[in-house]
Order: C-alpha cells, then sequence, then structure tokens
C-alpha cells in the first residue's frame, strides 16, 4: 500500500492482519529551523533525496513494517511525496513536544500492535543495518536497548562567576555515552511508560521515558553513521568531496578547413569537420566536466542545429563548462586528455596546448595533462580519415 496521510492517531493505521513482528516509529513532527533550508529539514534534500527518505527505506528494506511516520500538521501532502513508492508506510500528526509526538505514534499502532518497536529520528537519516540487529538482538533479553557512542573529548561541569560561565569540576567521559536512535523496545512496555510519563515536557529521549517507568535499557554499539542533521552546514557539506567525469569525441578530417587542438590552431593538410571549430580536444574536455557535475554533455548546452554556434572557437565551451561546475560547488582537480590521431605529431604543440587549456580554465598548467597516441594504423584515425579524443577529469569541492 503506498503511503497515504492520517489526521489522527485513531485512523492514522490500517497495518497487516496479523500481529507481531517489529514495526518502527520515525519522529519527524519537528520544524528543523536551525538547518536553515526552506522547509522542515525532514523534508529537505540530503544525497539526492529528502531527509526522510533515506531512513524510511532502510527500514522497509529490512522488512520492517508497519512503519508510522509522525509528521507536523499540514504536511501531509509533502510528506507523502516524499515517500511516495514505499509500502507499508503510513502517517500521523505530531503533538506539542517530541514525547507527546512519539506516544501518538504508539497509540496509533496499539490496535494493531507488533511485539517490538523502533524509535528513530528522521534527522538520522543513515541507518547502518548492523545496528538495527544488534537492538533487536538486546532486546531477546532487555525490555529496551539504544545505541550509544563513547565521548572522545574532555568534559567538564559550568559554573557561574561574575555573570560569566567558568570551568567547573571535571565530569569522568569513561562513564559517559552520545546517545543515538533508532532505540528499540518492546511494544507493550513502551507504551504504558509513554502513558504514564509525568516528567518534563522536554524528554530528551524514549529511553529516558522507559528507564523513569522501571524498564533497564541495555547499550550496544551505535555508529557515527548516525549522525543527526541540526545545522545549515549539515546540508552544505553533504556533497562529494571529489566527482569524476568522462569524455569522447570524434571528428572527421577534411581538405579546407583549419585544426584546432585543445585550443590552439595547429598548420597542417587537413582540418577537421564540424559545426564549430570542431576541437575535439576541447570537447572531449566539455563532456568530461559536464559529466563530472551531472550537468549533461556539450550537445544539450551548444546544439549544433543552433546557427550561433556555426565556426565558433570552442574554447568558449570549455569556460561555460567551468563555470557551470563552479555554481554547482566544484572546482578542477586535474584533467588528463589523450588525442588519437597518426598525424600532426601532437609532441611539438604539447606544452602549448596545456598552457591554452590551463588559460581557459584559469588554473595552473600543472592540473592539465596532454598525451597522444595512436591505433597503428588501424581504424579511421589509422587511415588518417578523423581525430579521436578521450578525456578523464577529477573535479574537487570549492
Amino acid at each position: 500500500m503506498s503511503p497515504t496521510p492520517a489526521t489522527s492517531a485513531q485512523d492514522a493505521v490500517q497495518p497487516p492482519e496479523k500481529v507481531g513482528g517489529v514495526g518502527a516509529i520515525v519522529v519527524a513532527a519537528g520544524q528543523g529551523l536551525r538547518a536553515g533550508q526552506p522547509l522542515p529539514k525532514q523534508f529537505a534534500l540530503w544525497r539526492g533525496k529528502p531527509v526522510i527518505r533515506h531512513s524510511v527505506e532502510t527500514l522497509v528494506r529490512a522488512g520492517i513494517t508497519p512503519v508510522l511516520v509522525v509528521i507536523p500538521e499540514g504536511t501531509e501532502h509533502v510528506a507523502t511525496s516524499a515517500l511516495a513508492g514505499l509500502e507499508g508506510v503510513h502517517f500521523t500528526n505530531g503533538g506539542d513536544s517530541r514525547q507527546d509526538s512519539v506516544r501518538r505514534g504508539l497509540e496509533a499502532l496499539a490496535s494493531h500492535a507488533p511485539s517490538q518497536v523502533l524509535i528513530h529520528d528522521a534527522a538520522r537519516p543513515a541507518l547502518p543495518m548492523p545496528v538495527l540487529e544488534r537492538l533487536l538482538e538486546a532486546l531477546a533479553s532487555q525490555p529496551g536497548a539504544i545505541p550509544v557512542l563513547p565521548v572522545p573529548d574532555s568534559l567538564t561541569h559550568i559554573e557561574i562567576d561574575a555573570d560569566m560561565p567558568v570551568m567547573g569540576a571535571p565530569a569522568r567521559r569513561e562513564d559517559l555515552r552520545r546517545v543515538q536512535t533508532p532505540q528499540a523496545f518492546r511494544f507493550a512496555e513502551i507504551l504504558s511508560a509513554h502513558r504514564e510519563w509525568d516528567g518534563p515536557l522536554t524528554a530528551s529521549d524514549d529511553a529516558q521515558v522507559a528507564q523513569a517507568n522501571g524498564l533497564t535499557i541495555a547499550l550496544i554499539e551505535g555508529d557515527e553513521a548516525l549522525h543527526k542533521l541540526t545545522y545549515a552546514a549539515d546540508f552544505a557539506t553533504e556533497a562529494p568531496l571529489m566527482r569524476v567525469g568522462t569524455g569522447y569525441d570524434v571528428h572527421a578530417l577534411v581538405e579546407g578547413e583549419e585544426l584546432w587542438l585543445a585550443g590552439i590552431r595547429i598548420e597542417h593538410t587537413h582540418g577537421l569537420s564540424g559545426h564549430s571549430d570542431a576541437d575535439v580536444a576541447i570537447h572531449a574536455l566539455v563532456d568530461a566536466m559536464l559529466g563530472a557535475v551531472g550537468a549533461g554533455d556539450i550537445g544539450q548546452h551548444f546544439p549544433p542545429s543552433d546557427p550561433q554556434w556555426r565556426g565558433a572557437a570552442s574554447d568558449q565551451f570549455l569556460a561555460h563548462a567551468a563555470k557551470l561546475a563552479g555554481e554547482a560547488g566544484y572546482r578542477l582537480g586535474n584533467a588528463d586528455l589523450t588525442i588519437i590521431c597518426e598525424a600532426p605529431k601532437i609532441g611539438p604543440h604539447r606544452e602549448a596546448m596545456r598552457q591554452r587549456l590551463a588559460a581557459i580554465l584559469n588554473v595552473d598548467p600543472v592540473l592539465i595533462s596532454v598525451k597522444a597516441t595512436t591505433t597503428e594504423k588501424l581504424g579511421f584515425t589509422g587511415r588518417s580519415e578523423g581525430i579521436a579524443a578521450q578525456a578523464a577529469v577529477c573535479m574537487v569541492r570549492s
């Protein structure tokens, strides 16, 4: 069944007939204002998908059903869109606090309760399967289990001196752990704990609620991948540190045309035929750069059917590719270009080519490699009917 929005806990879930197994509640009812996104962070894009979809997909893939997602009131449409196509996913609205939102989720599952439940924060999109396995193994002997990690930094208490915080007594980091989600519980016991909770509205997590109700909570090994997305920087740095692209191009050699290769004109008996100046080396490099940043290919940006590019110098194509890469947050790490032909000889022009390409891209020539090879008289390049070029680039995050 596709996700369907629900407006109350009472009609939120229509789970399978069987009772038992493992269900999940994904808490996504916050506003996420600190993340600096145009919509609540759980619905913002992270690594190409809405944040919330990452963990929900993992839960569905693990065979956990139902998965109940607790969302802010009025966001049913965006939540349904973010999780479209996932089976066994349902929604209910959250409350004024995290604890209230979880309780509403538990109540929504109560009529067809699973025997065990995972409670997870949507702001932790990466959800390693080994953590799920360790949590469920722990529930065989304990009513609750949570993933934790050691505290690597020195710790201290805060004291106030003349309205200024100062260092107080040191804290033993050996006795402390960082708490993550998902947290796993036997369903009946965590539901009872939430129903009886009379602590502050700001209960930090469900383990606190469970412990206050007398439940023993097992600690299992967490994972750094469970990092919580909180600030704008968590989204700004989610792009890969580097991206790789490749390009390949071919043009025919004909009489009566100028020969342009890698941005320089070479005296030769024949030139390359094409809509622009047919600089096969630059064209391959442009495709490699565009491909690395997911910006299509040279034909999309400079279609041969457009008369404005007839006879155009290809250096503007390369400059445009560099501009698009920069707008995507990347700059050239290095480029490796291979020109395939029998003639002319590339060696005497190699350094001039490197200098010209570096000038177009506004980079140090050390980042540009130009090589040449032949096909030992085989094929169209071996018969001097055309010239081919292939390029590989590494684009690094600016």
